[in-house]
């Protein structure tokens, strides 16, 4: 990989502001970055694969569902609570449930947020990542939960998937399968939740655009998981797919304006900082007491 996502951002935000008030770098970067955004969202379909929903069975399905309910519950009123904007929030709230900054990419299009919202939603999960990739084990060994408990937990509470994988690897071999499976099973909710919020933003605003990019990501899902002879090329996609993502974070990153940002204010942050809290502590519930 060229440079990790997060780095990439936080580069093209450090050059910001050496950028002039009047050069058009942050729109043309504000440009380029929808276009990639969307072809890096459809290459990422080649890393999930179906056969982990099948291996899960209808359990997983249901477990993942009843999470995106209530964290997307949840963060209805918590947007409507810390006031925070609607797009933001939404973004937040999506990265939350399902899975980071891949679900950010694949529903910040599909709304229409702005590269600063964008730039904000990604910023505040990669920081979460980075934590729970170092108090979850010690967690998990301080709650004594079991292998399955903490994949379980892990699955359900940290947003990244690498992080998930991270985490449960330094726990233990049974809790990286479970929580890569479950995990898994959860990201592929990206599809129908990115297609109801273009659904109902048609409806609202009576658009006739369509999320084709989230059409690719299924397609491409559903190639590599049923025809074998492709999955020779799966890494060289996945690879791809993540550098394109790093690169449009960086462009992103270009169009950072520390002005609007300080009319933003703190309340994301704290936002999401709860609504984080409350899925790992309720997911914690739920593996300590009813698995």
């Amino acid at each position: 990989m060229i440079l990790p996502a997060h780095w990439a951002l936080f580069l093209g935000i450090f050059l910001s502001f050496f950028i002039k008030n009047d050069s058009n770098i942050p729109q043309t970067a504000k440009k380029w970055s929808s276009h990639l955004l969307q072809l890096s969202v459809v290459l990422l379909g080649s890393s999930l694969s179906f056969h982990h929903v099948l291996h899960e069975g209808s359990s997983g399905v249901l477990l993942t569902a009843v999470s995106l309910f209530l964290i997307f519950l949840l963060g209805y009123f918590g947007i409507k609570v810390f006031k925070v904007e609607k797009k933001l929030g939404t973004l937040l709230t999506m990265g939350t449930a399902i899975c980071g900054g891949s679900a950010i990419a694949a529903l910040a299009p599909v709304i229409g947020a702005e590269t600063l919202t964008i730039t904000i939603s990604v910023t505040i999960v990669f920081l979460f990542n980075t934590v729970s990739l170092f108090i979850f084990p010690t967690l998990g060994e301080w709650f004594e939960l079991s292998q399955k408990a903490f994949g379980t937990w892990a699955a359900l509470a940290i947003h990244d998937t690498s992080s998930v994988i991270g985490a449960s690897t330094l726990y233990g071999q049974e809790a990286l399968q479970v929580a890569t499976t479950i995990k898994l099973t959860r990201a592929l909710w990206i599809i129908p939740i990115t297609f109801l919020f273009s659904f109902k933003l048609k409806r609202e605003s009576h658009s006739s655009s369509r999320p084709w990019f989230v059409g690719g990501f299924l397609l491409m899902s559903l190639l590599f998981t049923f025809y074998t002879p492709i999955n020779r090329f799966k890494e060289v996609f996945v690879y791809i797919s993540k550098n394109g993502f790093a690169l449009t974070l960086f462009l992103i990153g270009l169009t950072f304006n520390i002005q609007k940002m300080k009319k933003i204010g703190f309340r994301p942050f704290l936002f999401a900082i709860s609504l984080w809290l409350l899925t790992v502590v309720l997911s914690l519930f739920y593996v300590k007491f009813l698995i």
